[in-house]
């Protein structure tokens, strides 16, 4: 099985609106509309999954329905956990109650990056062989300091070295699973990326290039600029 488990928990904080920022409409669809329609329309892509809470379920399929969307390939929901990681953790248990353990994938995708595109999920794919993951970065362009107090700079960082790291992540998913189970009960609320379970543990991730326009919807800013590719 090569499943799709899509993160649409999150309440962002960081914009100013009265519901989570992934149920709010950019250009007639909501926004974790958007980042459903990518994996569902992607051929690589066999089942997909959405960790949300009960209560936006029966709104998530509605807008999807009316988008058009191959709904057929939704196969189930998972809650949301403590944490981001937490809850891939319950939804990976949820792929592994239909899914073949040794044989399946996992490529995991925030609902607030609405702008993926299925050229990138093939490349993630295409990416995998001989290895256990694959994550699409950025390099970074600016130049990067370290402050461990965000009030003096300690040192300069190798900027040819650094990468930011972008949603979808994908995954061997029995070793990947097996990764995160290791971080409980409490480490795995401390985790910030999808990969760093995989890190530590020793997998393999390969890195492939990121898109620009694939792009987190965190601010009021980030949500003005996404509306201004409807303007256009």
């Amino acid at each position: 099985m090569k499943a799709a488990l899509l993160l649409s928990g999150g309440t962002g904080t960081r914009i100013h609106a009265s519901i989570p920022k992934q149920y709010l409409e950019l250009g007639g669809k909501m926004i974790v509309t958007r980042s459903l329609e990518a994996l569902l329309s992607s051929p690589e892509v066999e089942g997909a999954w959405i960790v949300v809470e009960e209560s936006w379920r029966d709104k998530i399929l509605s807008d999807a329905e009316s988008a058009g969307l191959p709904t057929g390939k939704l196969k189930g929901f998972a809650k949301p956990g403590r944490s981001r990681q937490e809850s891939i953790l319950n939804g990976l248990e949820e792929i592994l109650l239909g899914a073949d353990r040794k044989e399946s994938t996992v490529l995991i995708h925030d609902a607030a990056r609405p702008f993926l595109s299925g050229k990138l999920i093939a490349d993630c794919y295409a990416a995998l062989e001989g290895h256990d993951g694959v994550m699409p970065a950025l390099p970074m362009k600016d130049t990067v300091y370290l402050s461990s107090d965000g009030l003096r700079i300690e040192k300069l960082l190798e900027r040819s070295a650094l990468y930011a790291g972008q949603a979808p992540e994908l995954f061997r998913l029995e070793p990947y699973h097996e990764a995160n189970t290791r971080l409980l009960p409490e480490r795995i609320l401390t985790i910030n990326g999808a990969s760093e379970p995989a890190v530590l543990a020793g997998m393999d991730i390969a890195i492939i290039p990121g898109e620009e326009s694939n792009y987190k919807i965190t601010t009021d800013a980030d949500l003005a600029r996404a509306g201004e590719v409807f303007l256009r």
